[in-house]
């Protein structure tokens, strides 16, 4: 076959959309500016969060939001210039984009709203990468922020890929997103013989002797109430870093907490009941 012959083939025309007739050069030229505009999207993304965002002092949520919503600018932009390049008249997509749009009405939509939610998460920043969150009874945190899925990390290293839409459209559970500051309650309860401001003093030593405690706000512990069987108690705490383990976090303070109640002789009831028996009323028949 001659090239004159293979280029023959490339160059003949197969279909026409609108006014312009398209083969499989055509196609071939379409696909490679495809490649080419999804690689600058992806370039200009790392460039802009490892050159020029990352020697700012917006955090890392706001970057990522960012760069991931000026690759999609870049990619669309390409996309259009591709085919404007190609000689494609763009007004003559019009058939194909109603017949796009039957069919996303049909079979894609899901997709289509997973898309549209993920901007609307990168534009009003509900959530960012980095924050813990809780949705659809999932807690972890947020490692990544796709075009149609989010990725969510549990403490177990479990990776969790979640709908966008349902970031929009459930009630989703932010721990992180204005303040990296979180307080935790642990309800404590003690013997009725105990002194209730011994108790309190000892449960803010214990709150002072650990680390990821924050100073300011200060501790502080609340008399909740009269129980059944013991005095109760709760220990209000602040922490910054430990949003994202609050189990580990409570049991640091548990164990502590009852080896200091150990040390001073603070008893820890256990639930109690009084069970109260009657003698059965005797009845005499008397004929």
């Amino acid at each position: 076959m001659t090239w004159n012959e293979i280029l023959g083939v490339f160059t003949k025309p197969l279909f026409q959309l609108g006014q312009t007739w398209i083969s499989l050069a055509t196609i071939l030229q379409f696909v490679l500016v495809v490649c080419l505009s999804v690689l600058v999207a992806r370039l200009t993304r790392r460039l802009l969060r490892t050159r020029v965002l990352a020697r700012t002092k917006l955090n890392i949520g706001l970057q990522y939001a960012i760069s991931r919503i000026t690759g999609y600018i870049v990619l669309v932009f390409g996309l259009l210039i591709g085919l404007s390049t190609l000689g494609i008249d763009l007004t003559s997509l019009t058939v194909l984009a109603g017949a796009l749009g039957v069919g996303i009405g049909f079979g894609l939509q899901n997709i289509v709203n997973n898309f549209v939610s993920g901007l609307i998460i990168l534009a009003e920043r509900p959530i960012e990468v980095g924050d813990r969150v809780e949705v659809a009874n999932t807690a972890g945190r947020v490692v990544h922020i796709g075009a149609r899925s989010t990725t969510i990390l549990t403490n177990d290293n479990i990776m969790y890929i979640v709908p966008n839409s349902q970031f929009i459209s459930e009630r989703v559970v932010n721990w992180t997103h204005a303040d990296p500051r979180v307080r935790f309650s642990l309800p404590v309860g003690v013997s009725y013989g105990s002194d209730p401001r011994l108790v309190e003093r000892l449960l803010l030593e214990v709150a002072a002797a650990n680390e990821n405690v924050l100073k300011d706000p200060a501790p502080a512990v609340a008399f909740k109430q009269f129980g059944d069987s013991s005095l109760d108690f709760e220990l209000r705490v602040w922490t910054a870093n430990m949003s994202d383990r609050p189990t580990a976090f409570k049991s640091q303070l548990y164990f502590a907490i009852f080896d200091t109640f150990k040390r001073h002789d603070v008893q820890i009831p256990f639930p109690q009941r009084d069970l109260h028996v009657k003698e059965p009323v005797r009845v005499e028949l008397t004929q």
